[in-house]
């Protein structure tokens, strides 16, 4: 009934003009509103269409036309509520706080909308459906090519391919990264599907629990990046093995083995990988973990803009003037898109060292390789092993 009324206002003010200010060409009149939101506004949200803040944002009101409040019926102040919270919204409002603290006079936070629409559509839609595409074409590489055999006959020697401490680097990563993950979810999408499913109390349970895992074991995920990448940067330089390796496919074309060092190119893509985006993920971890003490956004968009990248593809000038509850939305999106990356190429890792490939789990799994194996996976390497130990063995 009121939306009827409102409509029929708006109707009579749009018949009679001369009573009302005629508004700029090409901007909507809200004389008939006091300056406030119009049925023309309304209609283009429902119809997805972009409407400004430029004519609320102003209107805040005028204290210095306020009424002594002692006068008798006097007003409450030259401001009304409405007038408060959009001065409170588009930060004009005079705050004063003890606390000292960055986000201390951030009473409303303009993009916390687009944030929860973004995680709970898009992130969650083409996250998940990255993972779905991943399994899914592995699953038809191995219908097709089936699991990679040993070719040779197995000589019944092994090569020791991974010391003690290198296993344990790998599976440190390789554990926390799935619990990481298997949490990470849980935040993501618990109240969505845990909450329907298992009520609210019981999710509030898995919920705490999950993040204070997430929390705790992120350390372990950190500290495990910083072990493989001391110990195998070496071996993952790039080397000129590596262009006819992937000229090859890895043996999928042409048939045989192309021979690679220690760490074929595939091998090399998947180490940094987790390298940058594992990196990546735990700066943006960081900040979460302290929240508003860790801005990375606004000085890297201030990086970005220096250098014309935005501009070159079209972006214009990236916003630097984030609100520190803006750089905690930011981290927490870039650290659930960059995770959904890693965890897809994981995926595909996983498969190669377990079912995909034979006597592949061996090198993670006892460390040691069969010989054949290695020769046909890592020639080059099997030479320098071979070549070290014939030089450790000769008289001095």
């Amino acid at each position: 009934m009121l939306r009827q009324i409102y409509a029929l206002l708006i109707t009579f003010s749009l018949c009679f003009p001369a009573f009302a200010q005629e508004a700029p060409v090409g901007e909507t009149d809200r004389s008939a509103t006091g300056g406030a939101t119009t049925l023309e506004d309304i209609m283009k949200r429902q119809e997805g269409l972009k409407v400004g803040n430029e004519f609320r944002s102003g209107l805040t009101g005028n204290p210095a036309a306020a009424k002594p409040t002692t006068e008798q019926l006097g007003t409450l102040g030259g401001a009304s509520d409405p007038d408060l919270w959009r001065a409170l919204r588009f930060d004009s409002a005079d705050i004063t706080t003890q606390i000292q603290h960055p986000a201390a006079t951030v009473l409303i936070q303009d993009t916390g909308m687009w944030w929860l629409q973004f995680r709970e559509g898009p992130l969650t839609t083409y996250g998940f459906g990255l993972i779905l595409v991943t399994m899914g074409a592995l699953v038809l590489f191995y219908l097709i090519r089936g699991r990679i055999r040993i070719d040779g006959e197995r000589t019944g020697r092994t090569i020791l391919r991974f010391k003690s401490i290198e296993r344990f680097a790998h599976w440190l990563l390789a554990g926390s990264f799935i619990l990481l993950g298997l949490t990470g979810v849980i935040s993501l999408l618990g109240r969505q599907f845990l909450i329907p499913a298992l009520g609210p109390e019981a999710f509030s349970t898995i919920a705490i629990g999950a993040k204070w895992i997430h929390n705790n074991v992120s350390w372990a995920f950190m500290l495990a990046i910083v072990m493989i990448f001391f110990l195998w940067v070496v071996h993952n330089l790039p080397h000129r093995s590596d262009i006819y390796w992937l000229r090859k496919g890895g043996g999928i074309f042409g048939g045989g083995h192309p021979p690679a060092k220690k760490f074929n190119a595939g091998q090399k893509f998947i180490f940094w990988s987790v390298i940058v985006l594992g990196g990546s993920i735990s700066a943006s971890g960081l900040s979460l973990l302290f929240p508003f003490e860790l801005p990375m956004f606004a000085a890297t968009f201030a990086k970005l803009n220096d250098f014309g990248i935005p501009q070159l593809i079209g972006l214009g000038e990236l916003n630097t003037d984030l609100a520190p509850h803006t750089e905690m939305q930011y981290a927490q999106l870039w650290h659930s898109i960059v995770s959904f990356i890693l965890f897809a190429i994981v995926i595909a890792h996983i498969y190669i060292g377990s079912v995909g490939m034979e006597g592949a789990y061996d090198a993670m799994g006892s460390g040691e390789v069969e010989e054949q194996w290695a020769r046909e996976h890592h020639s080059l390497w099997v030479e320098e092993v071979k070549a070290k130990e014939a030089q450790a063995g000769r008289p001095s």
